[in-house]
């Protein structure tokens, strides 16, 4: 077979694929580590991870031999069955958490979804079925997380919304208590807000959110599918915070790039989605399902967390620094390796630059440059990172 062509494989995606992404002109071929190359051969740094989903980078090694054994043995068989992963996962997920159960599906629109029909489901029989949610939030695509997304740019051309969200401002407790009714199920919200801008909650926030829901019998979600399973430098995001909710969503690192969601609810609230009220035809097959275990054994025998704090420091740093040389960074943010630098303009003028010097980023909230590398990065790799970012202002403040 004659090696694929950027040409080729364009022409191919002008045809037949709809132009939902914005896709830039790169054409990937392989994958390792921390590190991506294109069809021409070009090796780049990369510091966005598939959008924070290939946290142990590419093909790492115990995960792909992990997928290909069970992709050799048994990859579905429905959830009208048993599969030996499934049991396993979730055990692996309350393990590193609080006690409670699971359910699977495919992305963190699924698992977003999972958590409103639980808390609509919770509150049906006392007429609860109001969800407070975040301006600046993202919860995903589909019709009823779109609705709970506080970015309107994303819902427009979809009105009307789905009924039942209430948004009030990410950080703001009283916004939060004057919102409460008697129709409130449950507030949601991401504990680090992603796509919004790389902005986590204040220190004392989630805590008195927590109050607040127990105080008015209110259900407490937190959408982790970017911040959680080790981003912020614990397990779930909201370990870091010391807040525990009532129920968590996860996708994106779940399976390294595997596609997997799911939602963990505690005990209590383990009997509210019975069977015939929800439901996933792909949700936790045995191939996802083993993919999902080999990543969590990853994550402790590796001792990734200590990476993400020692790597996060070196970067937080590292921008603080070029902030001091460069007047267009306005601001670091973040916690772990989700780490935003606050622009004075849109980020795709560095993004592009970053390209071109061989290094993958991304943008959040417009003007934020969002670092999300793997989280075994090395200190060869934010060495260069930090370089490279620097070469890269440099060039755009010449312009």
């Amino acid at each position: 077979m004659n090696p694929v062509t950027l040409e080729e494989i364009s022409a191919l995606y002008e045809k037949y694929v709809m132009e939902t992404y914005a896709r830039a002109d790169l054409l990937f071929v392989r994958g390792k580590g921390c590190r991506l190359y294109d069809s021409a051969g070009k090796e780049y740094l990369d510091f966005a991870a598939g959008i924070a989903v290939c946290s142990l980078g590419h093909c790492h090694p115990a995960v792909t031999k992990a997928i290909q054994e069970q992709a050799a043995k048994l990859v579905h068989v429905s959830n009208l069955f048993l599969n030996e992963w499934q049991p396993r996962l979730a055990q692996k997920l309350i393990s590193h958490g609080f006690d409670g159960t699971c359910f699977f599906c495919n992305s963190g629109a699924e698992a977003n979804e999972a958590l409103i029909k639980l808390a609509r489901k919770n509150g049906s029989e006392k007429g609860r079925y109001e969800i407070i949610v975040m301006n600046d939030s993202f919860h995903g695509r589909t019709l009823a997380t779109l609705a709970a997304t506080g970015r309107s740019k994303y819902r427009k051309g979809f009105a009307p919304d789905m009924p039942g969200f209430k948004f009030v401002n990410f950080n703001d407790i009283d916004a939060v208590r004057n919102a409460i009714t008697d129709k409130t199920a449950a507030v949601m919200l991401e504990p680090v807000q992603g796509e919004g801008g790389i902005i986590p909650a204040d220190g004392t926030y989630l805590a008195a959110v927590r109050e607040l829901c127990d105080r008015n019998d209110v259900m407490l979600l937190f959408d982790e599918v970017q911040c959680g399973m080790g981003r912020t430098g614990s397990f779930f995001a909201w370990q870091s915070f010391g807040v525990e909710p009532d129920a968590l969503s996860m996708a994106k690192a779940l399976g390294n790039g595997y596609p997997i969601g799911a939602m963990v609810a505690k005990r209590k609230y383990s009997h509210v989605l019975t069977p015939g009220t929800h439901a996933s035809t792909f949700g936790g097959t045995a191939l996802a399902s083993a993919a999902a275990c080999a990543v969590i054994d990853a994550i402790d025998n590796e001792k990734i967390l200590d990476n993400v704090a020692k790597q996060s420091k070196v970067l937080m740093d590292g921008l603080r620094a070029l902030s001091k040389k460069y007047p267009c960074i306005q601001g670091v943010r973040g916690r772990g390796l989700m780490i935003g630098a606050i622009l004075d303009q849109p980020a795709g003028a560095v993004l592009a630059i970053l390209r071109a010097r061989g290094m993958i980023a991304l943008s959040a909230g417009e003007n934020v440059l969002r670092l999300v590398p793997p989280l075994n990065v090395s200190d060869d790799d934010c060495a260069l990172a930090l370089k490279l970012i620097d070469e890269a202002f440099a060039e755009l403040c010449a312009k």
